[in-house]
């Protein structure tokens, strides 16, 4: 900096005590741009969203809605597309269209989280499980909602802790998640319930914390038991 542009206790100054007090006050500027910054981004996170969940199919889609209030989530619908009956594709991929376009209108969510298709071995079934979700995908573009993708196994390690985990163990997570209960709920709907509770663990939102002990004393789904031997004490 000019000796003219600094102020007069640093006109006499050395340059290198100058620099050292200049380099510490646009330091500590920086880190209060920063904090301001991460402020604010906390305060939209903490903001009330509505995230919608997809699982593509071909024969049977799954939906699910969920209403996000800071670390709360409440669901507000689930479901699933029967698709089984039509026999052309296209009329599939149009039924796929319209249900979801009527759920955006319905509960206008603000984002929308898709499970990304497992590619198999056959082709024909993998290009028919991409348009499916192409389809969905375009439905929620239109209405500016922006979308994002997880993989099957991302999903169930988010949900259950387990990459692994069949479709009736992430079932029961999520009924201790979301506190419902229903016992004839298909799990291609509870498959996309996981993908909307997948996009709100991952986009920053903190995993509620146990606050008593009815929570911790809660009951372990009987799906996460295994059968253990018991082991006899030695004598």
């Amino acid at each position: 900096m000019p000796r003219q542009l600094r102020p007069l206790w640093a006109r006499t100054a050395k340059w290198s005590d100058f620099d050292k007090y200049f380099c510490q006050r646009e330091g500590l500027l920086n880190k209060t741009a920063n904090f301001v910054s991460k402020v604010k981004k906390m305060k939209q996170t903490q903001a009330e969203r509505i995230i919608m969940g997809i699982d593509p199919g071909t024969q049977v889609m799954g939906y699910g809605l969920l209403k996000a209030e800071g670390p709360q989530l409440t669901m507000l619908c689930y479901g699933v597309i029967h698709l089984k009956k039509y026999t052309n594709q296209a009329i599939k991929l149009r039924k796929i269209s319209e249900r979801t376009t009527e759920l955006i209108r319905e509960y206008h969510p603000d984002e929308m989280a898709l499970e990304a298709p497992f590619y198999g071995k056959n082709v024909q079934v993998a290009l028919k499980l991409g348009r499916a979700q192409g389809v969905a995908m375009a439905a929620a573009l239109v209405q500016d909602i922006p979308i994002r993708e997880y993989a099957p196994r991302a999903i169930k390690q988010s949900v259950t802790g387990r990459g692994d985990a069949s479709k009736e163990q992430v079932a029961a997570m999520l009924k201790q998640i979301l506190r419902f209960e229903d016992e004839h709920a298909l799990l291609d709907a509870t498959d996309a319930l996981a993908v909307a509770v997948c996009h709100f663990f991952q986009s920053g939102t903190a995993r509620p914390k146990a606050t008593g002990w009815a929570i911790l004393c809660r009951p372990i789904p009987s799906e996460f038991c295994k059968k253990t031997k018991k082991v006899q004490s030695p004598k």
